[in-house]
């Protein structure tokens, strides 16, 4: 199984929007694929539609429990994903997991342990605390969605630095699968400025596939749908399409023959 961190620690970038639907394009060209809501608000389990009625075990359980991922995840409506959701008791993690043994590697010990997905996305919070040191420490590469306005440049810069000390200290085989731009306005001098620094700078990490603003985007996960179902048509809907196409042929050889 291939570990995908879906990270920025800039809140408002779209991370949970590409996280659900990215999962959904990867499971509709046939992944068995795992989700795992790692935000303590929990975006990610109500936009894929799994109510906190639903939500017996969650992320929490894998982090201080050290619950299985057959003990937490549940299936969602979309064949072929489960989903690991999170409940409030995430927001409590941070803390609990600073007295306990390996507080960086409980999420990479559970995912290790499954043996019924081909890969995983992991929906990272926004900041650069325990709970996404866990994903970082977890994950086998980095999807990083970027806002194209001038202060993500300064977030992108932050985070880069904590992937090489996670490298350092805790997974030296940590990559970066790509750098995806979002909330992208064609109309806007400032968007396009900002999406050719980035291009300039980090080159091929930098995704072709942009991700435009968009209403049906936003309006999807009050549906508790992910886009790509709840608008197939929608330009939105087309960019995550485009954008999963373009991250798969990124994976592996042996990774996309599985």
């Amino acid at each position: 199984m291939i570990t995908i961190a879906v990270a920025n620690q800039k809140g408002g970038v779209g991370k949970t929007t590409t996280a659900i639907n990215i999962a959904t394009a990867l499971a509709a060209t046939g992944w068995k694929v795992l989700l795992i809501d790692l935000d303590p608000q929990g975006n990610a389990s109500t936009g894929i539609g799994v109510p906190a009625s639903e939500r017996l075990r969650s992320s929490y359980d894998l982090l201080i429990d050290q619950a299985t991922i057959a003990d937490c995840a549940v299936p969602t409506r979309i064949p072929g994903l489960d989903l690991v959701p999170a409940t409030v008791d995430l927001s409590g993690a941070e803390v609990e997991l600073v007295s306990v043994d390996d507080r960086t590697g409980r999420l990479r010990a559970a995912i290790a342990s499954d043996a019924g997905h081909e890969i995983c996305l992991i929906d990272c919070p926004p900041s650069l605390g325990l709970l996404t040191l866990n994903a970082l420490t977890a994950a086998d590469t980095l999807l990083v969605p970027l806002q194209c306005e001038f202060f993500a440049l300064e977030g992108l810069s932050q985070l880069l630095q904590t992937v090489e000390r996670v490298q350092e200290r805790f997974n030296p085989d940590l990559g970066i699968l790509g750098i995806v731009l979002t909330m992208y306005d064609r109309r806007n001098r400032l968007t396009d400025q900002v999406a050719e620094d980035v291009r300039s700078c980090l080159h091929d990490l930098v995704f072709e596939s942009v991700i435009p603003r968009n209403v049906r985007l936003s309006e999807a996960p009050s549906h508790g749908l992910p886009a790509l179902i709840y608008d197939h048509a929608c330009a939105g809907s087309q960019a995550y399409m485009k954008l999963a196409r373009e991250l798969i042929s990124r994976l592996p050889e042996r990774r996309k023959a599985a």
